[in-house]
């Protein structure tokens, strides 16, 4: 903030300049101490949508006060010095000198409508972040006694974010968002889930009949690729009523090319005659393991997407959605897989403008009938 304390010299280079939304909440705050009726024309923002304490203590204080006559506000500085004192209120570091500054920078006080539709969008995204954040940390928190109803939680937030934002700035045709690498995922510890993956191969070989019921796993929720192929392979056979047994699962992964990696066939049928517990169980705590990785996956490439500027609002949204998709098709495998019934998110209306009714609910039908 310019009211902040010169640094010295030799830490100026450890100070970013400030993104252009802070430039551009300059401006509008500016627009509206010079021509307080503008902020009939301005619609869409709330305190909350900008960026710094200050910005937002002072439109707080703009939307609250009384507005000034205007023959009065143009003669004296009398209702400045009240937003000024209201705003100090939450943000004691204000001072005159800075409302002075805003009113310098900016241009065109008409353009007021212009410059909260872009606070806007900043807004957008920057509750799209952390929501994609929550998310994220979700995922990876160990104390939460029921994981999978966090997660889901948190993706129902998060598509709720998603649903406003869609609402608030209309579609454009071809609008994907620019790609941008994912943060990298946290190294998960591989042994517990290679240690289940072998007793549910094992059992099922054992019991391959048990197999018919837990086809809502697949392949892809296997952690290492030889499992998955194995799995591949049993219920391939367990299909065409073939005889199963660790023996015919490895010819059956001879024939598929899965011991060109170098795995040892005696691993393998030693992997496979181990069985203990229930396919049922082991696929369970499988589909968890690949829903809770899914949302990793997805709220990283949401965090990703939001976090490059050059992504409009609705840019945002088609990806965002997309994301959730995955999220979607996992979700409906883990209800099959553990019997319960989706209860319906409710759907926020609109807070400020009506956009078209595409919703991420569409995602989540067509996600739910490609696994029928």
């Amino acid at each position: 903030m310019p009211h902040a304390p010169e640094p010295d010299e030799d830490d100026l280079d450890a100070i970013a300049p400030p993104q252009p939304v802070f430039h551009v909440e300059q401006a509008l705050l500016g627009a509206l101490l010079l021509d307080p009726y503008r902020l009939d024309d301005v619609s869409g923002i709330a305190a909350d949508s900008f960026s710094t304490a200050a910005h937002a203590a002072l439109y707080a204080a703009i939307t609250t006060l009384p507005l000034p006559d205007p023959a009065e506000h143009a003669k004296n500085t009398k209702w400045l010095d009240r937003v000024l004192a209201a705003g100090r209120e939450q943000a004691r570091g204000l001072t005159a000198s800075y409302l002075h500054t805003l009113v310098q920078v900016c241009p065109w006080p008409r353009h007021a409508p212009a410059y909260a539709r872009m606070v806007e969008a900043e807004h957008a995204r920057r509750r799209l972040q952390t929501a994609a954040e929550r998310l994220v940390q979700t995922v990876h928190d160990v104390s939460l006694p029921h994981p999978v109803h966090a997660v889901l939680a948190e993706a129902d937030a998060l598509a709720a974010v998603v649903d406003d934002i869609a609402a608030r700035f209309p579609p454009r045709a071809g609008v994907v968002p620019r790609t941008a690498a994912p943060s990298p995922p946290v190294a998960p510890d591989y042994t517990e889930a290679v240690e289940e993956e072998q007793m549910l191969l094992a059992t099922a070989t054992a019991n391959p009949v048990d197999s018919e019921y837990v086809r809502w796993l697949l392949p892809d929720d296997l952690t290492l690729p030889l499992h998955a192929g194995l799995w591949q392979c049993l219920t391939a056979l367990a299909r065409r009523r073939e005889p199963v047994d660790p023996v015919t699962v490895l010819w059956e992964a001879q024939q598929r090319g899965l011991l060109d990696d170098g795995s040892e066939p005696g691993e393998v049928l030693h992997l496979l005659a181990e069985p203990a517990g229930s396919v049922e169980h082991w696929g369970e705590r499988a589909l968890q393991r690949s829903l809770l990785a899914t949302a990793d996956r997805a709220g990283r490439r949401i965090e990703a997407y939001a976090g490059d500027t050059a992504n409009t609002p609705f840019q945002l949204v088609v990806g965002a959605r997309r994301s959730l998709a995955d999220i979607s098709a996992v979700r409906t495998r883990w209800q099959h897989a553990t019997g319960t019934v989706p209860t319906p998110r409710p759907r926020p209306a609109p807070t400020t403008r009506a956009g078209p009714p595409t919703t991420t609910a569409a995602y989540t039908g067509r996600a739910a009938r490609a696994i029928r």
